[in-house]
């Protein structure tokens, strides 16, 4: 899990980018995956909905090629039970409204707009993952 792999993630940095640029130049949409989530949620079947549905799909068929072929998903660990997962999932959910979107809306597709908001939005993101991580891994020893 904390293997030096920079080709890797050149490639799904590179793609990700990519999808965000078609998506954009296609659509005229934002790639912030929560935002996309949650159109699917209002469930009018148009062409909203369509590219939508599209773009999860292909996320979760990419997830799966990419587990079936270049990684071991045997050595991943979910230590939480389904009250902690629905918790986190509300609080993330919350967290997205409050900040007007995403990591991946406002950390790929923001900052590369030069987006003031995105810059503060990611410096938050990123300020209490490190945070989190630090007093789950450090200070209560999980």
């Amino acid at each position: 899990m904390t293997e030096f792999t920079p080709l890797a993630g050149l490639l799904g940095g590179g793609l990700i980018g990519l999808s965000a640029v078609l998506l954009m130049g296609g659509y005229g949409r934002i790639a912030g995956a929560s935002g996309i989530f949650a159109g699917l949620l209002t469930l009018s079947f148009n062409t909203e909905f369509s590219w939508r549905f599209i773009f999860i799909v292909g996320m979760l068929i990419g997830a799966a090629w990419s587990g079936l072929f270049f990684f071991d998903v045997s050595s991943l660990e979910f230590n939480g039970g389904p009250l902690t997962t629905i918790a986190a999932g509300l609080l993330v959910g919350v967290g997205t409204v409050l900040g007007s979107g995403c990591t991946s809306g406002h950390g790929i597709c923001g900052l590369s707009r030069f987006s003031k908001r995105a810059l503060a939005a990611t410096c938050t993101f990123m300020v209490f993952a490190i945070l989190t991580v630090f007093i789950t891994r450090h200070a209560l020893g999980a």
